[in-house]
């Protein structure tokens, strides 16, 4: 039966139709009707949208001169500094974009690649639909790595289902993506890991994972149409990411395998609901969390299948295991060379991040047995086990988003998703603004392309003190709870998010260091590193990103401290050099009268002062925001 819209289905009834796109249900991305709240400062240079036009009935948007097209190219005039300190991958991606050129996105003169995306499947429906079912039908898995509650996984079942053809899956180990994509040792080393849980789990139902690496990320596409060719099939499906890279490549995909009569279907899943359904009174698209929330929650209410869990694939006919025995016998890579772990570091991550879509689930049921209720009181307090440790399952793909909130609501008195226990419906809002951050991600592209939301902000002379900096790395500023929080990071790959705001404030507005630098080290560093996720956050904490609060508003790491972490506990586990201290103490040793302890136990004083940093800071942001495009 088909549903309210293509992208959501009734889970336990799917059929060979309700994959199908409904074209009606794109408009809402090829319509030059986005209307932005990022918008250049007065005065400044700016060019002038063309006309829309059409090809092959799919309404573009394009660059009004070829001048303005090639000034639009033009880097932007610190993309040096930019190179320099890696944060543009120059090996992979150009020098970073021009301000114009991120208001170019944001005035509808660019099209964005979810745009590009959608228009491609809009050109193939046609061939799509009359590509014939031949051996099998492949399921490719990405960030989705579980086999429960996975909507292309299910529709790929029920394609070969309905066809009496066996289900394959693959997942494809790319080294250059992990390069470009900053993905840290730990979070490949927990992929690998729940590799090998999925193949036992697809395997119980006669289901092959075939695994390979391929060395060069453009020779993806080639390969998956070479292994499809090798199975005999003409149907692939996968769940839809949403950072450029990704949406570009499988654009092209589309296309190609509709050029070769063969279907690819590219599924929203990640999100609970789908980038795109969500819009202002206006037209516009939210760009602030909390109205944005407020839709949020009411889409659902009025489409309460969007939580309706998926069901797992079908057993494979019986003769599979014959057909495809040398796919059954795949074994799982090993982590490319410049992202594996050494031995004393498998041990201790394997400790600490149990793998896999079965210790997710055990973990939510347990959150939402034992702590859910005091979340809200809890949540803040780093040095309390208050959080679900939900988000390295979430970012992997070992649970949905959907799951989590189904299985949270369901324990609530009330169906509203804003209603009944706070603390059930506040753990709900959390897991809400990863929806938000991918949302913000599919309209305003160029934050994956090393931007601010805001292109104004892109002005700022930052400071790139490496010696500030890598105090910053290693836990050593001298305000305890910066150092505490960044030595949490380095040993186990994570840290508390209240944590995260505080670091990511100190980096940016006292050490005036360039926000994207931090952006970059978690992304090297953390189990749980989802680019969206990450994206957002640092850019709330640098007043650069959605957050409507002006960028005058700087976190003091010392009131900080002692509002969450007030007995010192949370800076007592990472710092043992100040557990003697007392509770005032040890939030500011030195300017609290520890300081002859505190140097004794070799713990540095403060690197800057803060009342200092802060005026430094803000007129560096004025001076930013003055300096124009």
């Amino acid at each position: 039966m088909l549903a309210r819209s293509v992208y959501t289905v009734t889970r336990s009834q799917i059929t060979s139709t309700s994959y199908l796109p409904s074209l009606s249900s794109y408009s809402k991305f090829l319509q030059p009707k986005f209307t932005f709240s990022t918008m250049p400062p007065k005065g400044s240079k700016r060019e002038t949208a063309s006309p829309v036009g059409k090809a092959n009935g799919v309404e573009t948007k394009r660059v009004k001169h070829e001048a303005n097209q090639d000034e639009l190219h033009q880097p932007h005039p610190f993309a040096k500094d930019a190179e320099e300190h890696g944060i543009v991958l120059r090996r992979f991606y150009p020098h970073e974009m021009s301000t114009s050129r991120a208001y170019a996105y944001n005035s509808n003169e660019i099209e964005r690649p979810m745009e590009g995306l959608v228009a491609a499947l809009e050109e193939t429906a046609g061939a799509r639909k009359q590509a014939k079912v031949r051996h099998a039908v492949v399921h490719w898995f990405k960030m989705d790595l579980r086999h429960s509650d996975n909507r292309s996984l299910a529709l790929a079942s029920a394609k070969a289902k309905e066809a009496g053809v066996p289900l394959i899956c693959v997942y494809i180990i790319s080294p250059q993506d992990f390069e470009a994509h900053l993905t840290s040792p730990v979070r490949v080393d927990f992929m690998l890991r729940t590799l090998s849980v999925l193949k036992d789990d697809l395997a119980a139902l006669d289901i092959p994972l075939h695994v390979e690496t391929v060395d060069k990320r453009k020779d993806i596409p080639r390969r998956i149409l070479e292994l499809m060719e090798e199975w005999g099939s003409n149907h692939l499906f996968a769940n839809m990411e949403y950072e450029v890279d990704e949406l570009r490549r499988e654009t092209r995909m589309i296309r190609q395998f509709a050029e070769n009569n063969m279907s690819f279907e590219v599924v929203h899943d990640t999100c609970v609901v789908p980038p795109g359904e969500l819009h202002s009174g206006t037209g516009k698209q939210y760009a602030v969390y909390t109205p944005w929330y407020r839709a949020w929650m009411a889409h659902i209410h009025e489409n309460l299948d969007l939580l309706e869990i998926y069901d797992r694939p079908e057993k494979n006919p019986g003769a599979t295991r014959r057909t495809f025995k040398t796919l059954f016998d795949c074994p799982i890579p090993d982590a490319p060379k410049n992202k594996q772990l050494n031995d004393e570091e498998k041990k201790r991550f394997h400790g600490l991040w149990p793998c896999g879509e079965h210790e997710a689930m055990s973990r939510l049921e347990k959150f939402c047995d034992e702590a859910v209720t005091s979340y809200h009181d809890r949540r803040n307090i780093p040095g309390d086990n208050g959080t679900s440790c939900l988000s390295v399952h979430l970012a992997s793909g070992t649970i949905s988003s959907r799951t989590c909130v189904r299985t949270a609501r369901d324990r609530n008195k009330t169906k509203r998703l804003d209603g009944g226990h706070q603390g059930i419906h506040v753990w709900i809002s959390e897991v809400a603004w990863r929806d938000f951050y991918k949302h913000v991600l599919v309209n305003w592209p160029y934050v994956c392309m090393n931007k601010p939301f805001k292109p104004e902000y892109a002005n700022i002379e930052w400071s790139y003190n490496m010696d500030h900096f890598e105090a910053w790395c290693e836990g050593r500023t001298g305000f305890p709870i910066v150092d505490a929080a960044m030595r949490q990071l380095n040993h186990m790959g994570y840290m508390h998010n209240r944590c995260r705001m505080i670091v990511a404030s100190f980096l940016s507005k006292d050490l005036l260091i360039d926000w994207r630098m931090g952006e970059k080290y978690f992304m090297e560093h953390l189990v749980d590193g989802d680019f969206a996720s990450n994206n957002g956050g640092w850019g709330f904490s640098a007043s650069v990103g959605v957050d409507p609060q002006p960028y005058f508003r700087v976190f003091n790491p010392l009131l900080q401290s002692e509002k969450f972490d007030p007995n010192g506990e949370y800076i007592r586990k990472w710092i043992p050099e100040l557990k003697a201290l007392s509770d005032k103490e040890i939030h500011d040793p030195y300017n609290r009268g520890a300081g002859t302890k505190a140097k004794k136990q070799g713990y540095p004083k403060q690197i800057v002062d803060h009342k200092g940093a802060r005026e430094r800071a803000l007129s560096a942001y004025k001076d930013g925001l003055e300096r124009g495009i």
